[in-house]
């Protein structure tokens, strides 16, 4: 028996997308999802960032977890805005729970706001916020064989980023194939090594974050 779809099963997500995005467009607020599995150290590198960036630029989060505001009461310790959604089993973020934490922020007063999802490889990268940039977050402790087993998530995304780059000499991970692995998936692809921990390569996804919202800024 054939089944005909009649609508988008997602219609509602993606109204609600494109809602956001008209939002963060005309406030020209910046907006990066963050995404990993638990344990890559998404928090900590947006810890890590957000000292770098508040001396010029006002930033917000919005931050997703199953349950706790844990990571959530961390950024709020550095100063910023942080809005908790807690999904309560739920895999990921949708954009529909995005719009309903919108008016909680003053996004003409907000240069940069940063979305973290889920910690999850596989849910998260199928939904569209409205945000500007997917960022892919995965660590030198999983492995080589996260790129190649979770195709979708990566090829979703506008940047990964490698972190913990400080334990690359106590476990097996191999940055060049890393890279490969993402060109050979999403060609357009930015790819990033850093840690969160020492600081090194930080200052090129300072960079990367500077230029992106210069661009934001300009359409």
């Amino acid at each position: 028996m054939k089944v005909k779809l009649q609508e988008d099963v997602l219609k509602d997500q993606n109204l609600s997308a494109n809602f956001n995005r008209e939002h963060f467009n005309t406030s020209k607020t910046l907006v990066v999802n963050m995404m990993s599995s638990p344990g890559a150290g998404k928090t900590t590198l947006l810890e890590e960032t957000i000292k770098l960036l508040v001396d010029q630029y006002t930033v917000a989060v919005i931050e997703g977890d199953l349950a706790t505001d844990r990571d959530a009461e961390r950024l709020r310790a550095l100063g910023v805005q942080t809005v908790q959604i807690n999904t309560v089993g739920g895999c990921h973020l949708d954009a529909r729970m995005i719009a309903k934490k919108i008016p909680e922020f003053d996004l003409e007063e907000i240069d940069i706001l940063f979305i973290e999802n889920i910690g999850n490889l596989v849910c998260p990268s199928g939904y569209d916020l409205g945000q500007h940039y997917k960022v892919a977050v995965l660590s030198v402790p999983e492995g080589n064989d996260k790129i190649p087993k979770y195709p979708v998530m990566f090829r979703r995304t506008d940047m990964t980023i490698i972190n913990k780059i400080d334990l690359l000499p106590y476990v097996p991970f191999d940055l060049e194939e890393a890279e490969s692995d993402l060109q050979f998936i999403n060609p357009s692809a930015k790819f990033q090594a850093l840690s969160a921990k020492t600081g090194e390569g930080l200052d090129r996804w300072i960079t990367w974050l500077k230029e992106a919202y210069q661009q934001c800024t300009k359409q």
